[in-house]
């Protein structure tokens, strides 16, 4: 996998303005903050994520890909204060189960998303080296 950061760009926090990468890829749909029966334990923010993201690797587990493997991520947040708000406590969770990878990164603030309790949907691009 390589990084691409343009020189004399500034550099981003946490993800990358783009990765090139060769291999199988894996593509996870959008994954909310609920568990595998498909519940909310939580209506806060970084709760969610954190859920969000244990789901994203556990889909990745199906294809033999990991954390370190993801090239790409939307994330769908419903409420961008809210998402500023809970950045420590996302990050937190992001360095814990995904690590210090610099993935291509978006993320947009929308005004639902179709689980109405959900307040973030992550999708995720994985590419599995050959």
């Amino acid at each position: 996998m390589q990084v691409l950061l343009p020189p004399g760009w500034p550099r981003p926090k946490g993800y990358s303005n783009g990765v090139a990468a060769t291999g199988r890829i894996v593509s996870v749909a959008g994954m909310v903050g609920w568990d595998a029966q498909g519940r909310f334990a939580s209506d806060d923010f970084a709760d969610q994520t954190r859920q969000a993201l244990l789901n994203i690797v556990a889909v990745l587990k199906e294809a033999g890909a990991r954390p370190e493997h993801i090239v790409r991520m939307t994330w769908y947040v419903t409420d961008k204060r809210e998402y500023l708000a809970a950045g420590r406590a996302v990050g937190a969770a992001f360095r814990e189960i995904i690590g210090s990878y610099h993935a291509a990164m978006t993320a947009v603030q929308v005004t639902a998303l179709m689980e109405d309790r959900a307040k973030v949907e992550i999708e995720a691009t994985a590419v599995i080296p050959q």
